[in-house]
């Protein structure tokens, strides 16, 4: 009796999220209404370069990425007049929970759903109303790291996080980051091979039809880097040079098949 009502009681529990991640994923692509995106910087390395920065931090450092979504959703034909909206909010005192590079998927799934109640605790801590997508930016001191940690996205919950320098000449590449870690949010893929981090063609390329066709002078965002030749791929230094590609527009339903 007992065992059946702990199922039952699982059951309706996993029909509750999977219901919940549908409906999440269908309204903030439905674009039909502006959907806002919050943005929490959080001190990683704990020294005064880090909380020099974050301190410094204003709105108008995360209006390119409010900008760059905008100016392609409506590239793509979106028309409602603010397709999204990116706010600056507080810093967060809490540290994500760590994802272990070797887990398997039972505890991928563990660290997943901690990372989802984590986001839920920092919304409420944060004394503003609740985005619907949530991305927390770690900042590293430059100083002490020369590369960051893998960020992630989820579409499941909607949250993503983001390893970025505290530097400020580096604000905008670490914008172009956060762009790409947003529309892994809402469903996109990423264009460029794990392996070697080369653009996928013609999936990963800003202009697959350029003739000749290299050097790229854009970045997919889901790509990352656009390719100089074949050997060699650079990474953009602002969202000017990226754009989305038609594939990714597809994912995100900004078109349709």
């Amino acid at each position: 009796m007992w065992r059946k009502v702990r199922i039952l009681i699982l059951l309706l529990i996993l029909g509750i999220a999977a219901y919940s991640n549908w409906y999440d994923q269908l309204s903030t692509t439905d674009w039909d209404e502006t959907l806002y995106i919050g943005v929490f910087p959080i001190d990683d390395a704990d020294n005064e370069v880090t909380r020099d920065y974050i301190a410094r931090l204003t709105p108008d450092r995360v209006a390119d990425i409010e900008q760059f979504l905008n100016r392609e959703a409506h590239r793509y034909g979106v028309t409602i007049n603010r397709p999204v909206r990116v706010d600056l909010y507080p810093p967060v005192e809490e540290k994500p929970p760590e994802r272990d590079s070797d887990a398997n998927l039972l505890q991928n799934m563990w660290w997943s759903l901690k990372l989802r109640m984590y986001a839920r605790r920092a919304v409420r801590a944060s004394g503003k109303p609740p985005p619907q997508i949530r991305v927390f930016v770690r900042y590293h001191d430059p100083s002490f790291t020369r590369s960051v940690p893998h960020s992630v996205g989820m579409q499941k919950g909607l949250v993503g996080v983001v390893h970025a320098f505290a530097d400020r000449t580096m604000t905008r590449t670490n914008n172009v980051v956060i762009a790409h870690e947003i529309l892994h949010t809402l469903g996109a893929s990423d264009k460029y091979d794990p392996e070697t981090l080369a653009p996928l063609f013609p999936i990963g390329y800003a202009e697959p039809e350029r003739e000749p066709l290299h050097p790229q002078v854009l970045t997919e965002v889901m790509a990352g880097r656009y390719a100089i030749d074949t050997q060699t791929f650079e990474i953009p230094d602002t969202l000017d040079e990226v754009l989305v590609g038609a594939a990714t527009a597809l994912e995100i339903r900004w078109s349709k098949p």
